[in-house]
C-alpha cells in the first residue's frame, strides 16, 4: 500500500466512480484525520470492471438498502459507472464516469457532487473492495456477490479501521 497523508488535489472533475452512488456523505467525518491513509499504489483501474454490490457503508448511504453498480472500462482509461446510489432523498440512478486521478484513486460526480475516492484495498480475487476518502466523509465496502463471505467482510472492516475509520459506525447492508 502506498501511504499518503495529503488531500487529493483537484482533477478536472469528470465524475468519478459511482461505486455506487452515493449521496449520503455522513454529517460528520467517520475517520480520524490524524491516522495516515493509504491507497493502493499499484492498483489497475480495470480491476473495478464488472458488477459490485454495496455490502457496508457509513452514513446515509446504507439507508437505501441493497444497491448495485456496474463499472465498464472506457478507451481513455476511465470507467463508466452505472447503477444505483443513495441520496438524502432516497435511491437515485447513477450514470457517471470514474476518472483515475492517481495510484488507486478516482474522481467522480456522485449524488452529492464531485467526490475523490481512494481504493484502500481489494482482495486478491477482486471479490471485495474498500473505498474511502482522506477527509473521512465517505467509506464503503463493495462486493461482487450480494452477501460477501464473512472473512472477506471482516478483512475489509480491518482495513477501514487501520486507515482510521470508526467501524462502529459502519452499517452492513442486507441483500
Amino acid at each position: 500500500m502506498r501511504r499518503s497523508s495529503g488531500r487529493l488535489t483537484g482533477v478536472a472533475l469528470a465524475a468519478l466512480i459511482a461505486l455506487a452512488g452515493c449521496g449520503g456523505a455522513p454529517s460528520s467525518a467517520v475517520r480520524d484525520p490524524s491516522v495516515t491513509i493509504a491507497s493502493l499504489a499499484l492498483f489497475d483501474p480495470a480491476r473495478m470492471s464488472g458488477t459490485w454490490h454495496l455490502a457496508a457503508a457509513f452514513g446515509n448511504e446504507a439507508a437505501c438498502g441493497a444497491l448495485t453498480e456496474s463499472w465498464t472500462p472506457r478507451g481513455d482509461g476511465s470507467l463508466a459507472v452505472r447503477g444505483e446510489g443513495c441520496a438524502r432523498s432516497g435511491r437515485v440512478t447513477l450514470d457517471t464516469v470514474a476518472m483515475p486521478s492517481g495510484p488507486g484513486r478516482f474522481v467522480r460526480r456522485g449524488a452529492s457532487g464531485e467526490e475523490a475516492l481512494w481504493v484502500l484495498w481489494v482482495d486478491a480475487g477482486d471479490r471485495v473492495a474498500v473505498i474511502g476518502t482522506p477527509d473521512g466523509s465517505f467509506g464503503r465496502i463493495l462486493s461482487r456477490e450480494p452477501a460477501p463471505r464473512s472473512d472477506l467482510l471482516q478483512a475489509a472492516r480491518d482495513v477501514l479501521a487501520f486507515n482510521g475509520y470508526d467501524v462502529a459506525r459502519l452499517a452492513q447492508v442486507n441483500p
